[in-house]
């Protein structure tokens, strides 16, 4: 009979532990056991026989109720933090203060003063903070990231964007807490330098009487006349998940729920010329209508792209995409949306303050 010896991690992988095994820890769970720079030591869970039936009842990795274990565990460099949103901040700064890199489950915290509470903790002491918006590591964003990137696009004109499905109806969130946050990680993510939001005007209503806004619509000013436009819902009865960038020389549309075809790029723009006097000026408008690309995309698990570039930061030392200010940014959106909102729809300047 053949013998084999128990694995044993290696030099270069990052000791992992996961903190909270309810709704998104099993999928960290699972994504840093498939990770091949990451050797996960540890779960931790206020309910331990849910993190013991998370690791599985054969497993070697240790369940514990016990954060201060964790944390005192020099096996454990770096945790992932999947715990509600209302423990993100002293979870996050206790490990933070015990030399952790973290890993925290969108969002980073209940506001952006507390998510940057967060950022510049781990800045001062040197570690990895990243904010786990999964979206932004798919194929598809990917793909978007790279085209505006290389000016494939143009410059970025406008963004249109439609996420909708049939409930879930959040009991302690609105649908702009709930469904916005991926988009505007997204955006955060692929447009390009000097493209931030400026203001942000929304308006949001309650038509089944649920004490919060179901169905939502949030407009964010851009610089340079561009835009973008959001309509988030929970009562729609089929899933849509589109987008629409508009730029000066092509767009690309973004289907989500298609898998045979989620991203197509299009050579079709207008083009307007000024000619003239400054007394008689005359408006010239031209339309361009060339070939619709459609790239084949790998279909790979997001989570595990992110898991992996977050094991490779602590590696290295660089900034993750979706580094904590990510986090920050997102959540200052979201308080101008609610600012918006409460002044029925005025367009609201974004307060953001230096790091």
């Amino acid at each position: 009979m053949t013998s084999y010896a128990a694995p044993v991690p290696q030099d270069d992988e990052v000791g992992v532990a996961v903190i909270g095994a309810g709704y998104w820890g099993p999928n960290l769970v699972r994504n840093f056991l498939t990770c091949p720079t990451a050797w996960l030591w540890t779960v931790c869970d206020l309910d331990v026989d849910r993190a013991a039936t998370v690791v599985g009842r054969h497993s070697s990795i240790g369940v514990t109720d016990r954060l201060d274990e964790v944390l005192a565990d020099d096996r454990v460099e770096a945790v992932a933090i999947a715990t509600p949103a209302a423990t993100h901040l002293p979870i996050a700064l206790a490990a933070i203060a015990a030399g952790k890199h973290v890993l925290v489950e969108k969002p980073l915290a209940l506001s952006s003063a507390d998510a940057r509470t967060i950022a510049r903790a781990a800045a001062a002491a040197g570690v990895v903070a990243m904010c786990d918006h999964t979206f932004c590591y798919t194929p598809a964003v990917r793909r978007i990231r790279a085209e505006i990137a290389d000016g494939n696009l143009g410059r970025i004109q406008y963004v249109d964007s439609v996420r909708m499905n049939l409930g879930i109806v959040q009991r302690d969130i609105d649908v702009f807490w709930d469904l916005l946050p991926h988009d505007l990680s997204i955006l955060d993510s692929v447009l390009p330098p000097g493209c931030e939001t400026v203001a942000v005007s929304a308006l949001g209503v309650d038509p089944i009487g649920a004490g919060k806004a179901c169905v939502g619509y949030a407009t964010l000013m851009l610089p340079d006349e561009a835009i973008a436009h959001v309509h988030v819902s929970w009562l729609s009865p089929v899933k849509i998940r589109n987008v629409v960038f508009g730029g000066s020389e092509r767009h690309l549309v973004w289907n989500d729920t298609n898998p045979a075809q989620r991203i197509a790029t299009y050579e079709r723009t207008v083009d307007v010329a000024n000619a003239g006097t400054d007394e008689q000026r005359e408006m010239m408008v031209q339309y361009r209508t060339g070939d619709m690309l459609a790239p084949a995309l790998s279909e790979t698990e997001a989570l595990q792209a992110l898991v992996r570039e977050f094991t490779a930061c602590v590696r290295s030392g660089d900034t993750p995409l979706t580094d904590a200010w990510s986090g920050v940014r997102v959540l200052e959106i979201l308080e101008a949306v609610d600012a918006s909102r409460a002044a029925e729809g005025a367009l609201v300047p974004l307060a953001t303050e230096p790091r």
